[in-house]
């Protein structure tokens, strides 16, 4: 999937930008912003509310198999590494609001890390096997990980994403010219 943003006028454009985190300070809180470059998108940003125990994790976490835009710069490795991040700086009680889905806790979020690192490395294990695309699917590598397939993000699209991801390749076809 592939979306193209139109230009916004002015009064669209925002206020306050950073490149990698910004502090504000909004209701007697410290809000902490922080990019994470490469995951869901190129752009993405978490958002961590300290006082509250609160952590917004944006589309870095769903309640489903998750949308990477690799076509936007987004990458796997990027969300494993931003979950992983986020893993080591929150407390054990936090509550983990996700882009989609009810409000989690460290628990849920570190169970969706394991999702991703195991599908990721099913899918290398079937290249290495020298298993094509359409085999996986056939073959249905996804299955053990089923609920987190949705209307959004399929298994079959799921498992696209990891082998565009794993491979720079959109399918076989770009394999034979390459």
């Amino acid at each position: 999937m592939h979306f193209e943003a139109q230009p916004q006028p002015k009064d669209a454009l925002p206020v306050i930008t950073y490149d990698h985190a910004v502090t504000l300070y909004f209701n007697g809180e410290d809000i902490r912003v922080v990019h994470f470059p490469s995951g869901h998108t190129d752009g993405d940003s978490i958002i961590f509310f300290p006082k509250s125990n609160v952590v917004h994790m944006g589309d870095e976490f769903v309640a489903h198999f998750p949308f990477v835009d690799v076509e936007a710069g987004g990458s796997l490795s990027g969300m494993i590494d931003a979950v992983e991040n986020v893993i080591g700086q929150v407390p054990a009680d936090v509550n983990v609001i996700p882009g989609h889905g009810q409000v989690s806790s460290l628990d849920d979020l570190r169970a969706y890390l394991t999702m991703l690192k195991a599908t990721r490395d099913a899918v290398a294990h079937a290249l290495k096997d020298g298993k094509t695309l359409d085999q996986m699917k056939q073959a249905k590598i996804l299955d053990p990980w089923k609920k987190y397939s949705g209307e959004f993000v399929s298994e079959d699209a799921f498992l696209e994403t990891l082998y565009i991801s794993l491979t720079g390749r959109k399918n076989e076809e770009s394999i034979k010219h390459n």
